[in-house]
């Protein structure tokens, strides 16, 4: 279902943000995720620079390389555009992150080793997603692994999202022993 109509309005900027997710022959994976703002006219950039309407603003490109428990063994990183010379300097320090787990506290850990003056803003962007990309990435990995509960045995999957809700119909489907919601009728 589309968004609904919106009033008139002029097209000013378009970012484009493509992730994927690879197996590897050595057993890691690859995730990645390539970024593209372009403006629709043309601009002047603080710098001094014209920049053309539909060239490249920003073009960067980030590579996660995880292994079955989403642990970093290597990450590369590159800007091919960016308003400032100095920009692509940034790509290096990427690497701050090799050895960090994605799961939770991953957001938390990548702005502690790459927010403010330590990373670029727009890899760092990146990051979040790019993590939701590799989970997504391993989800039949995932699906042959133990489900994960806490101490009394309830799965730490209630309650993480909309869908999984306690009361709601996912949860009763899925685990009927730990659904708090209305009870269903009819069935």
């Amino acid at each position: 279902m589309p968004l609904p109509p919106s009033g008139p309005r002029e097209d000013v900027h378009a970012r484009r943000l493509e992730m994927r997710g690879y197996r590897r022959a050595d057993g890691l994976y690859d995730v990645e995720a390539h970024l593209l703002d372009t403006k629709a006219a043309t601009i002047r950039l603080a710098s001094g620079r014209t920049l053309p309407a539909g060239e490249a603003l920003h073009e960067m490109w980030v590579r996660l390389v995880v292994d079955e428990d989403l642990r970093v063994h290597d990450v590369h990183a590159c800007t091919d555009a960016a308003p400032w010379p100095v920009c692509p300097e940034a790509a290096g320090a990427m690497k701050s992150l090799v050895g960090l787990r994605i799961g939770s506290g991953w957001s938390s850990a990548v702005r502690q080793r790459l927010g403010g003056r330590a990373g670029c803003t727009h890899l760092m962007e990146m990051l979040a997603p790019l993590g939701s990309t590799a989970f997504q990435t391993l989800t039949q990995v995932r699906q042959r692994q133990p489900q994960a509960v806490d101490a009394n045995g309830r799965p730490t999957k209630i309650d993480s999202c909309w869908a999984y809700a306690s009361d709601r119909e996912p949860v009763r489907l899925m685990w009927p022993a730990f659904h708090d919601g209305p009870a269903r009728t009819g069935d």
